[in-house]
């Protein structure tokens, strides 16, 4: 039955009860099947689709694919952990199951603190809350929430569907946590900054557009006046229309802070520019605010000091 049929029945049934109110109930051409059953005499069932559910658990756990497979459906359809688009079919599960087990911070324990089960005929739907333990080597608690469908195939229940995320409890603390960057992530965020340096004394302005948003905020050393996004890039502008060259740029240290899509770089910094046929080298401390945005690092905001 489509939309359009099933409009038109209930308008129908409304017309004729409004008619004929005396007239014998007209029972409804919907079937049962697609209300939710009571659930109180499918215990049986819902001890099955969790042993299940604890099984796929287990199977992670122990990084065992060949349970893995087995616990899902050949047209399993959904979301895992992190996944950016929709995951058709087994064997794209399988492949990210894979992926999986290799992370060293797959799980390493978990409970099922909270869940439920809905009934559709033999269809389930069963969300759940999971509290886990993750890491091989460091223990990381956390939770994540997920949506099962489950079918009952051939007699057995089968995962067929799911839309897992992380707990927004978890988000939370992850966010206030400080991070850790790998080497190459460490890497490309120094050449970021290196790269924003040189372009602001070659007026780059193509890179500079790019990295410095709107609400840029830039403290300069030996100045009273704070820079807006504008002031910045008709400085960078100004320093070049002057004649303006860099002839060296270090940095002789740097500390970095992560925290979830923010770095905070801690520097001591030293340049030597050429004007005019002079030349001038400054140096001093810096405090500079990144953000991974859309893949690449922007520069929102600094501070910079003498150093004196």
């Amino acid at each position: 039955m489509n939309f359009r049929t099933l409009v038109f029945s209930v308008c129908s049934f409304l017309l004729g009860a409004a008619l004929f109110p005396a007239a014998a109930p007209v029972k409804s051409s919907v079937s049962n099947s697609v209300f939710p059953a009571s659930s109180d005499d499918r215990e049986s069932d819902r001890q099955a689709i969790r042993n299940h559910l604890e099984k796929i658990f287990r199977a992670y756990v122990d990084k065992d694919l060949a349970t893995i497979r087995a616990t899902h459906a050949q047209n399993w359809t959904g979301f895992t952990l992190g996944a950016r688009s929709i995951i058709h079919g087994l064997d794209e599960y399988i492949r990210d199951a894979e992926e999986a087990t290799k992370n060293p911070l797959l799980i390493a324990n978990y409970k099922l603190s909270d869940i439920d089960f809905v009934f559709y005929g033999d269809v389930a739907l069963v969300p759940y809350v999971a509290d886990v333990t993750a890491g091989s080597t460091l223990r990381l608690p956390g939770k994540f929430r997920s949506l099962d469908v489950y079918a009952r195939i051939d007699g057995n229940w089968i995962q067929v569907g799911s839309n897992i995320d992380l707990h927004p409890e978890t988000l939370e603390d992850q966010r206030q946590q400080p991070g850790l960057l790998t080497a190459a992530q460490r890497r490309d965020l120094l050449a970021a900054r290196e790269a924003i340096w040189r372009a602001c004394f070659t007026n780059d302005r193509p890179l500079l557009e790019k990295v410095f948003p709107a609400e840029t905020i830039a403290i300069n050393a030996e100045t009273e006046q704070w820079d807006n996004r504008a002031g910045v890039l008709a400085s960078t502008a100004q320093f070049v229309q002057a004649g303006g060259k860099l002839l060296r740029l270090e940095f002789p240290r740097t500390e970095i802070q992560l925290y979830g899509d923010v770095a905070i770089l801690y520097s001591n910094y030293l340049y030597e520019i050429e004007t005019k046929g002079k030349t001038s080298i400054q140096s001093g401390r810096a405090t500079e605010v990144f953000v991974r945005r859309k893949g690449a690092w922007i520069n929102p905001g600094w501070h910079l000091d003498s150093g004196k």
